[in-house]
Formats: C-alpha cells, structure tokens, sequence
C-alpha cells in the first residue's frame, strides 16, 4: 500500500486568545505555523491545496507531499499564513462561510468564542489570486445534519455558486462544518460538482478512500514541533491504524 498523506487542519493563524478562553487550541501563532511549513519544506515535502493534492491520492502523481487547509476563511489567515505559504511555494486550500465575508465567527457567539474577523470578498479574490484554493464550508456554518435535506442541500450548492461567482474560479472542494455529515450530504456535494470533501475525523488520507469523507490531522495551538512530525510523518494520527 502506498504511504497514506497527511491533509493538515488549521483554523486561526494568531496569537492565541488568554488562557481559559475557550477553544483556544483552534488558534495556532504565526511563529509556530512557520516553523512548521519550513521544516517540512526542508525536509522536501511540499505543501499543496486540496485541487493540487487529488493526482496524489489518486495515486497518478507521486511525491512527499502533504494537504493544508484552513477553515472559516479567517482573515488572520491571509494576514500571517499567505506570506508562508508563498515564501515556500506552497499551495493550500482555505473553506469560506459564503454569507460572512468580512463578518466574524457568529456561529461561536454562544460558546463565548471571541469574535474575529472573516476575511471580505476583495480579500477572497486575494487569496485566490495567489495561487491559493477556495473552497465552500456552506452558506452560513450550519450542522448539516441538524436541518433538512432541502435546506443542506441549498447550502451545499448556492455556497459553491457564491464562491464561483466572488472569485471567478470553479469551486471543488468543499468542508462539513463541525465534521457533521451523513452519506446523504457527500452525494450531494458530488452532485453539486465537488470533486473532495473533507471531514474532521482524525486520521491521514489514503489512496483508497472515499473523496468525500477525507480524514485530517489536526494542528492546535499545543501541538509542539515533534508531536506535528509524529502527526504528520508517522501513522500516529491514523486511528486506521490504531
């Protein structure tokens, strides 16, 4: 079997909230992020956006290579994660809540989340044109599974549509946010023309896997730099394996 890939999953790229705030460890400071792409950079992986990473899971190209994508589209992360990932040459693939450019995380606000700022339409268009991915975490961060088919598959498809038109660029990966989905809604993303869609369970991506239901392995706030390479580099985040 071939080596499974690590899809990396990032949210914030800032300095973290003070300690006791809650989901503090979703926030990864900008000094930790960069050492983290250098050192794979180093060590001769590269670092590419969903679109970049599919010929790989496919298993039609071959490399070291490793998948980075951002959720919620926050504009820390253009702010402090694009002037890395260009530095290096890499791609990565940010999911955008279609009905917040530059509005905040509301759907924190009864979690008393601090609010931050999503990034604008212009600043979309940005990141797009710097050879970075955008891909749709539905209209408005909704849990797919706590609302009608209809209405899933409205946000499943007028959030692919909305994206398109922001960046005029086709849409084809799309995140279930809060990792909430049923096989129902991966049809309908493929459906809607995705051609991937990733999940918040915890494991490394597989040449066999399903394109709709794509592990990730999660970088928090305390993930120090040898328990990323144990993440990334070893199966020690694959539960495939255990």
């Amino acid at each position: 079997m071939r080596r499974p890939i690590p899809v990396l999953m990032y949210h914030q790229i800032a300095q973290p909230a003070p300690r006791g705030t809650n989901f503090r460890s979703l926030t990864v400071h900008p000094a930790s992020f960069a050492r983290q792409m250098t050192w794979m950079s180093r060590l001769g992986y590269q670092g590419l956006s969903m679109q970049d990473l599919l010929p790989y899971l496919s298993g039609e190209r071959h490399g070291k290579v490793f998948g980075i994508t951002f959720d919620d589209g926050y504009r820390n992360v253009l702010i402090n994660a694009l002037p890395v990932l260009t530095k290096l040459g890499f791609t990565s693939t940010n999911y955008f809540v279609a009905n917040q450019f530059g509005g905040s995380n509301s759907w924190d606000q009864a979690k008393n989340v601090p609010s931050a700022d999503l990034m604008t339409a212009d600043e979309v268009r940005t990141w797009a044109q710097s050879g970075q991915e955008v891909g749709s975490h539905t209209l408005d961060h909704v849990h797919l599974t706590e609302i009608s088919d209809k209405q899933a598959l409205y946000q499943i498809t007028e959030s692919k549509r909305v994206l398109e038109q922001t960046i005029n660029q086709t849409v084809t990966a799309f995140c279930y946010p809060y990792g909430d989905y049923r096989s129902e809604h991966a049809s309908m993303a493929c459906a809607a023309g995705y051609t991937n869609a990733t999940t918040t369970e915890r494991g490394l991506a597989h040449t066999e896997d399903d394109r709709f239901a794509l592990r990730r392995v999660g970088i928090w706030r305390q993930t120090h730099l040898i328990r990323f390479f144990q993440k990334c580099l070893t199966q020690h985040e694959d539960r495939r394996g255990g």
